[in-house]
């Protein structure tokens, strides 16, 4: 007897769920556009698997009936809108996440800007991580640095980290971490750059010094200053082609001549617009902005491994 009643309880619970999680097309349409319009984040038709699967399993996890209600919380409140998106857009990420990107950092752009700007003073270093999430690729970034800049505190170093999500940056400035988003770090690392607490492994002040975290959504042009280099890994891809095309060219009048920029590993910036050079080191591809106006070669630079 109680068996069957359980079978029976349970397979209603499921039921329910099903019934709690189910989305309609129209209604995906109008979330969608409310996502473009207040922050500019397009998912396609390329996506839509991924949309509906990530907007269905969170209607379940706040227990809406439908997505009609997500709509109607989304609507009147802020705060419901911010972690809508900031779940939407929520992806794993780890300390190094892309090691090529990063031995390119240190063993090319680095030495390169350190050689052009020797002379300056005061020395200054800028890099940009647009699309930041939780810290892990701006302290990459602040780590890989100092590991290649000798006598890096006699230069002035600014990382500017931005996100759309303030929860995530909130995160970032307590600059705690463990677990698998580590693994990419070697031992000398931890020791160096981290304090190993019961809580977990805490960034170093040498190290947050460096970075400074501030929200930002990239559809809106804000004016950031000239920097050095610019990281945006795996972002473009939620903005439509037109808006894309808009942020590239702001990145581009961004960098200083001679600066690069470095997308995914999937990201290219084949058919668009903008105008730098790429380069090929080893299994990496980066872009460079020409140090001098003129026109650009569009054949591809290969200069070997790093």
């Amino acid at each position: 007897m109680h068996f069957f009643f359980w079978r029976f309880v349970r397979g209603l619970s499921l039921e329910m769920k099903e019934k709690a999680a189910s989305v309609t097309a129209c209604e995906l349409d109008e979330l969608r556009e409310l996502i473009v319009e207040r922050s500019g984040i397009s998912f396609d038709a390329a996506g839509e698997g991924f949309f509906s699967t990530r907007v269905r399993d969170y209607v379940t996890e706040k227990k809406l009936r439908s997505v009609a209600d997500l709509l109607r919380v989304v609507h009147g409140s802020s705060a419901e809108y911010d972690a809508m998106i900031e779940d939407l857009l929520t992806q794993d990420t780890s300390f190094f996440r892309y090691p090529g990107v990063f031995e390119a950092l240190a063993k090319k752009i680095v030495p390169e800007l350190q050689e052009n700007k020797f002379w300056d003073n005061p020395r200054t270093l800028r890099i940009w991580s647009a699309a930041c999430s939780t810290g892990e690729e701006a302290y990459s970034i602040a780590i890989a640095v100092a590991d290649a800049l000798p006598f890096a505190e006699a230069w002035r170093i600014e990382i500017l980290a931005t996100d759309i999500s303030r929860h995530a940056l909130q995160h970032a400035e307590r600059g705690v971490y463990s677990g698998r988003c580590l693994e990419n770090l070697n031992a000398q690392q931890l020791e160096n750059y981290f304090t190993k607490t019961r809580h977990g492994y805490v960034v170093k002040p040498r190290i947050r010094r460096m970075v400074t975290f501030t929200p930002m959504n990239l559809s809106r042009a804000v004016y950031v200053g000239r920097m050095d280099c610019i990281f945006c890994m795996n972002v473009l891809m939620y903005f439509s082609e037109e808006r894309r095309n808009s942020i590239l060219q702001r990145f581009s009048e961004c960098l200083e001549p001679g600066g690069y920029f470095l997308l995914g590993h999937a990201e290219s910036l084949d058919g668009t617009s903008v105008r730098l050079e790429r380069l090929v080191l080893g299994d990496c591809q980066i872009y460079r902005k020409p140090a001098k106006d003129g026109a650009i070669r569009h054949a591809v630079v290969a200069e070997g491994s790093l």
